[in-house]
């Protein structure tokens, strides 16, 4: 989410809700099914839970579908493994355990990284969650900034808050417009450095296999304002602009496991501040400004990953609201379009008549499905965000009037009918949610 024009520059303590992270280190791995959905797997008993009761688990041996379990001998030396403990757990086997493992929440991974070295290295290396992906196990948390260089992580199924280390860089970064992505295990900000009398794009790296920020990753061709989103362990950026304002129509594919970067076809329009979604397994890329005259445009464009071909998809970008249509706003002074998909269906948030919109694939055209939630408030777009988080949206805001400063992350699942939105959370923040990314693993 692009973060706007508009940087409130108290540096007052923010004052939050947010309880501590609760510390174990049981010997007993202790886990909470209740909002996972259950793996596929070929004999072995199920795992039985209860919240603070030991796990009691069965010793038959079992292999997950579509993911190899078992490590060479080689693999497990470089994970430090000792002779007795190639098991995890020792009376039940290497595949049980990990299949254990697997229905465990990420909320307990630090927990359980900290009970022996083979543990650790099998979270810190990513492979759990590769077979995570593999089985189709994945939770949604909510990644979100409301000071410069703070973090925060929200885990909507437990409700827990967590702080993320703060992020270590120049003035210049702290205060320039920045962009953020989650693809896989990795939060990505985009934003620009002064280094040696010379201003650069730069991306910073948060891994949650580490726990740490890094730098020094570049795209290709480095931009700002572009249209972004993930699939996986892939994402692709398209449009945007480059340090002297040209408005780009280059795209690149990123994958997080190699941290390399791909070029890609170019779009046929070039666009920036636009946004960026998959849907149906394709790439799209929505709204923006673009052309000689920096007008708003109102067409969108496909791109398949298969042919590697753009397609231009008219009036696929939701309308202006009337209010702003009749104050002649300039188009820069306007967020980028507020959208999301949930179970392959486009939907908007129109901030202006605070309503929630839906894209008809077919007819090509957006109609209202209900209203945004009332405390959904934002300067012309900005300081909303608008995500995807597994099979609801969520919208994050929260008013800027005198005497209030906190922000409510409210939630609501479409396939459940017309908008009704449950209030997830609220916390103390003077300033807006500068930018906010949803990450699934």
């Amino acid at each position: 989410m692009f973060e706007g024009p508009y940087l409130l520059s108290s540096r007052r303590e923010i004052t939050t809700l947010c309880q501590p992270e609760t510390k174990w280190a049981y010997m007993t791995c202790m886990v909470d099914l209740s909002s996972k959905r259950p793996l596929e797997i070929d004999g072995e008993d199920d795992c039985r839970h209860q919240r603070n009761k030991s796990l009691k688990l069965s010793s038959s041996r079992g292999t997950i579908r579509g993911a190899s379990l078992e490590q060479s001998d080689e693999q497990r030396s470089r994970a430090g493994d000792s002779s007795d403990s190639h098991s995890l757990i020792h009376s039940i086997g290497r595949d049980n355990s990990i299949s254990c493992l697997l229905r465990c929440s990420r909320s307990d991974y630090g927990s359980l990284a900290s009970l022996n070295r083979n543990f650790r290295s099998l979270i810190r290396s990513g492979e759990l969650y590769k077979l995570r992906r593999l089985n189709r196990v994945i939770e949604h948390w909510v990644y979100f900034s409301c000071h410069l260089l703070e973090w925060e992580a929200f885990d909507p199924i437990r409700h827990r808050w967590m702080h993320l280390p703060r992020m270590a860089s120049n003035e210049c970064f702290m205060c320039s417009d920045k962009e953020s992505l989650a693809v896989g295990t990795e939060l990505l900000v985009f934003g620009r450095e002064l280094t040696s009398q010379h201003i650069t794009h730069v991306i910073y790296r948060y891994s949650i296999l580490t726990n740490s920020w890094s730098s020094g990753m570049r795209m290709n061709s480095p931009r700002c304002l572009f249209g972004s989103a993930s699939l996986g362990e892939r994402a692709i950026l398209a449009g945007g602009c480059d340090l002297e304002g040209n408005i780009l129509s280059s795209a690149e594919m990123y994958n997080s496991e190699t941290q390399t970067w791909k070029i890609l076809p170019s779009m046929k329009n070039p666009r920036k501040m636009c946004s960026g979604v998959f849907m149906d397994g394709k790439f799209y890329v929505i709204g923006g400004i673009g052309g000689p005259d920096s007008k708003l445009l109102a067409c969108g464009e496909e791109f398949d990953l298969e042919t590697e071909t753009w397609t231009e998809i008219p009036n696929m970008s939701p309308a202006r609201a009337a209010a702003t249509r009749e104050n002649d706003r300039p188009a820069s002074g306007e967020a980028p379009p507020l959208v999301a998909v949930v179970n392959n269906e486009l939907y908007a948030a129109d901030y202006a008549d605070m309503e929630v919109r839906k894209y008809d694939k077919e007819r090509r055209l957006w109609f209202t499905v209900g209203r945004l939630p009332e405390r959904a408030n934002s300067l012309n777009g900005w300081g909303l965000a608008f995500r995807a988080c597994g099979d609801r949206l969520i919208v994050i805001g929260g008013p800027r009037t005198a005497g209030e400063g906190f922000i409510e992350l409210n939630s609501w699942v479409p396939s459940e009918g017309p908008p009704q939105w449950d209030l997830l959370a609220r916390k103390q923040s003077v300033n807006f949610v500068y930018n906010c990314a949803v990450m699934g693993c």
